[in-house]
């Protein structure tokens, strides 16, 4: 209960923080809010990606509050939104993108995810990200774009690129989270309103895929097969959710993706338009994998479906269904 509503307090004083000392401190209690639920396994693993993740993290902070300082040097300014300094705002930018993991400085987030269980790593994909979200979303005027649309459109090659060869669902889900957060920084400067919608459907998404691979105990590829024998009907939710994750219309993936690239060509940024387009498809191949993977197996005959040995939920469904219902139908 303390960690959870610590992690709770950390993310709220980061949002209603306007002093960026107050800011630090909401991420600085995040972080540590999070760790003893990533050790709570205490398997070598799980305490290796603790470290790891701790490293990155305390690395971004630090780099942070040496920004916020150098700005509050130069102009005797420590409000959030007085940031007059560029040098203060483009080390901002690398912090929070070393933060949430945005490619060039994605390398921890495979690593620690692989690491975790399944509720922890949702934690990490979804709640972790709103504080550092907040902060960018505040100072979108006075970032720098050509930085922005670079750590954008890397993160969408290397989320595309990283994905195709794993056969972990989690560093799999890893790489997702990387090529979407890509799509966030992409329109971040141009229309933080898409940003913010962006997010909002991305955790959606994320969290009832976890949630789903929870229901069917999953971690990799192969044991992902067997899930149409535990649950047909799971099976096509997870099947849809995980298309809807890869933006295919007419699911809720789609709209987001569709109305980021109508933005950027309004911009006259045709380019980066059409290589984020074309990242998206790397990202879909591995999805499609999966849902491959999921669709391999054949449903059981339906004489024996009241069998017994289907798998009891061990998980309140409400949050699925509500879920899986606007990531696949919005």
């Amino acid at each position: 209960t303390i960690f959870i509503s610590s992690l709770g307090l950390g993310t709220t004083l980061t949002f209603i923080g306007s002093h960026w000392l107050l800011v630090w401190m909401g991420l600085e209690i995040n972080t540590l809010a999070i760790i003893p639920l990533m050790m709570y396994q205490h398997h070598p693993r799980a305490v290796e990606a603790t470290t790891k993740y701790f490293l990155t993290q305390a690395t971004a902070s630090t780099l942070l509050l040496f920004a916020s300082m150098t700005n509050a040097w130069t102009s005797g300014e420590w409000n959030l939104l007085e940031m007059s300094n560029p040098t203060s705002a483009t080390l901002i930018t690398i912090a929070l993108a070393l933060k949430i993991g945005l490619a060039p400085m994605h390398f921890w987030l495979p690593e620690v995810l692989q690491g975790l269980n399944l509720t922890t790593g949702l934690i990490l994909t979804t709640w972790q990200k709103l504080a550092p979200f907040a902060i960018l979303l505040q100072l979108y005027p006075l970032l720098n774009p050509n930085l922005l649309l670079f750590l954008g459109i890397s993160s969408a090659l290397i989320g595309g690129w990283g994905g195709l060869n794993q056969t972990q669902l989690r560093k799999i889900l890893a790489y997702s989270s990387i090529a979407h957060l890509g799509w966030m920084i992409t329109i971040l400067h141009y229309s933080p309103n898409l940003t913010q919608l962006n997010l909002i459907l991305y955790i959606i998404m994320t969290l009832t895929t976890f949630l789903l691979f929870k229901m069917f105990n999953s971690t990799k590829i192969n044991s992902i097969t067997i899930s149409t024998i535990k649950s047909p009907l799971l099976t096509t939710i997870t099947l849809m959710t995980l298309l809807s994750l890869g933006g295919l219309p007419p699911l809720t993936g789609f709209m987001p993706k569709w109305l980021i690239l109508q933005e950027l060509t309004k911009q006259n940024l045709a380019i980066p338009a059409t290589i984020m387009a074309l990242t998206t498809l790397l990202s879909l191949f591995f999805y499609l994998r999966l849902c491959y993977a999921t669709t391999l197996t054949m449903s059981p005959n339906p004489i024996h479906s009241m069998s017994t040995w289907r798998t009891k939920s061990s998980q309140p469904n409400l949050t699925l269904l509500i879920a899986s219902s606007i990531s696949i139908l919005l």
